[in-house]
């Protein structure tokens, strides 16, 4: 799509909620303040945010007047019935276990699953997901192709899988290592890149021969399912919810962060299709979370996630999805910003390695770049590099990431096309102005997912 296509939002706003100007004074102050991290920024400080897309949507009027027929039942509510129904007829999922959101659905599978010493192959990590799966006992494997590496390449589908890459980890360690590859849809970490539907019957002929299951990280399903049509062949007369419907019915169970395609603001949950393996999920969420039939939901979340599931695979709302984020790209792209290509589903991803190549990995390039939007026009955006990438558990040294990003993400329903035009003029401001930007060194680091409370300061 053509920073120049003519394209509508399909909604029009009902209520709004004043956003907060505020001074490059003021900005300079909170963000020292936040040690230099816009995760520590108060919300009231932020202009635009970018954070994340994660709870962050606008929920439709349906959505609204569902939370109204919460029915906060502590066992057997009838909005888990109504979540599980939507789950089966949209994903395809034999059994559900609701939980607070993606993350309590990750530890669950991975309490259950995974060994010590085992073997998690996965295109790209995410970082929450390999989290879990070490603290499980787990190691994760990238076998993502190479172009997800290369923010220049230009692939159309750069979340596929290197299936010699997978291969050859199964020879190596076994299928009897490997409990299950993990195949995001779509991969964040890349940039917001889609897996095409021939890579993944692929991935499923190979797993199915040695026994190996598939888990779906399903959070931007029907973004990726929306590459798939506009991009491979022969899916372009099919829908959005036949496509995502055909994704996962080749994968085994799915962990769903539902703040994302679900839009709702918090909820998630653990699909799956192997009776075993759901009854353990069943008997330890009661553990972590809450009851099977709630899962540390309230009854009001659980609708509001199975009407936004339904409303999730609509084309119109997806198309306009998709165009927002691409409207933005298009704009830096034809400003010469040096930025992740294709444009991904759900964000705009700036190639902090090019915008500031003097400044090294070490004194960390995105850390620095996603301070100075926040400082140039109070736009708060997320650091996708070395820090996000955390430290080795063995040798306890850094990783260094190819990909140093900064997340432009944009939330569904939420911000115009004006918005994006402030968003891109800021861009191009700090980009103009790149040379005198110096790199920061850290100063705080927690022990885990370091990203959301390391503090910094400037070298």
């Amino acid at each position: 799509m053509s920073s120049r296509s003519s394209w509508a939002e399909p909604y029009k706003i009902k209520m709004v909620e004043l956003l907060k100007m505020t001074t490059p004074q003021r900005r300079k102050k909170v963000i020292k303040e936040a040690g230099f991290n816009t995760f520590l920024l108060k919300s009231e400080d932020v202009y635009i945010d970018l954070l994340t897309d994660s709870g962050t949507s606008a929920m439709s009027d349906v959505q609204w007047a569902g939370m109204m027929r919460g029915d906060e039942a502590y066992a057997g509510s009838r909005n888990y019935y109504n979540l599980e129904k939507s789950v089966k007829d949209t994903y395809g999922y034999k059994y559900l276990v609701p939980t607070h959101q993606g993350r309590g659905a990750e530890h669950l599978i991975s309490s259950i699953l995974i060994k010590k010493g085992d073997i998690i192959p996965g295109n790209m990590y995410f970082t929450t997901t390999r989290l879990h799966q070490e603290l499980a006992g787990g190691q994760f494997r990238d076998i993502i192709i190479d172009e997800a590496h290369d923010a220049e390449s230009l692939h159309p589908f750069k979340g596929n899988v290197d299936l010699a890459k997978l291969e050859s980890l199964i020879n190596h360690h076994g299928a009897a290592k490997i409990p299950y590859v993990c195949i995001a849809t779509t991969v964040n970490m890349a940039g917001g890149q889609p897996i095409s539907m021939d890579n993944l019957r692929q991935v499923r002929e190979l797993t199915s021969k040695h026994g190996i299951r598939i888990i779906h990280d399903m959070t931007r399903v029907a973004e990726n399912a929306y590459f798939i049509q506009q991009r491979e062949p022969g899916f372009k007369r099919k829908s959005i919810a036949r496509i995502v419907r055909e994704i996962c019915d080749l994968t085994d169970g799915a962990t769903m962060s539902a703040k994302k395609d679900a839009l709702v603001n918090i909820g998630g949950f653990l699909a799956l299709n192997e009776w075993e393996v759901f009854e353990e999920a069943r008997n330890l969420v009661v553990v972590y979370e809450g009851l099977h039939t709630y899962g540390g939901l309230a009854g009001r979340d659980m609708e509001a996630m199975a009407i936004g599931i339904k409303e999730s695979v609509d084309q119109n709302h997806i198309h306009a999805r998709v165009g927002q984020v691409e409207y933005l790209g298009q704009r830096l792209i034809e400003a010469g910003i040096p930025i992740v290509q294709p444009i991904g589903s759900h964000g705009v991803f700036l190639d902090a390695r090019r915008i500031l190549p003097h400044i090294p990995q070490d004194q960390f390039p995105a850390q620095t770049l996603a301070a100075q939007l926040y400082i140039d026009a109070g736009i708060r955006a997320m650091e996708r590099g070395v820090v996000s990438a955390g430290r080795d558990p063995i040798t306890g040294e850094n990783r260094f990431p190819k990909l140093e990003l900064v997340r432009l993400t944009i939330p569904r329903r939420v911000y115009t096309q004006a918005h994006m035009d402030v968003i891109a003029e800021s861009v191009m401001r700090v980009y103009n102005r790149r040379s005198k930007i110096k790199g920061m060194q850290m100063v705080y680091e927690p022990t885990y997912l370091r990203f959301f409370q390391a503090r910094f300061e400037p070298i």
